[in-house]
């Protein structure tokens, strides 16, 4: 299972995520977008969005916090 997540240091959500993915034991890559500019494109391409958190499951795109919609894809 590939996950990613696309935050910022400063977005309340994005930790959210982070830890919800580490209470879970889900391993995952982190990309800051706010000084990661290929990582940054590569967030909008795929989401359409420039808000963080988005988190990349398995090419499931998830834009925010949605934690109903991660313990889906994650079989939580």
């Amino acid at each position: 299972m590939s996950v990613k997540v696309y935050s910022t240091p400063s977005c309340p959500w994005c930790v959210k995520a982070k830890d919800y993915l580490k209470a879970n034991n889900i391993a995952f890559q982190e990309y800051d977008v706010s000084v990661d500019r290929e990582a940054a494109t590569d967030m909008i391409e795929k989401s359409g969005q420039r808000g963080v958190p988005v988190l990349d499951i398995d090419g499931n795109i998830i834009v925010g916090f949605d934690q109903k919609n991660i313990a889906k894809l994650l079989n939580l």
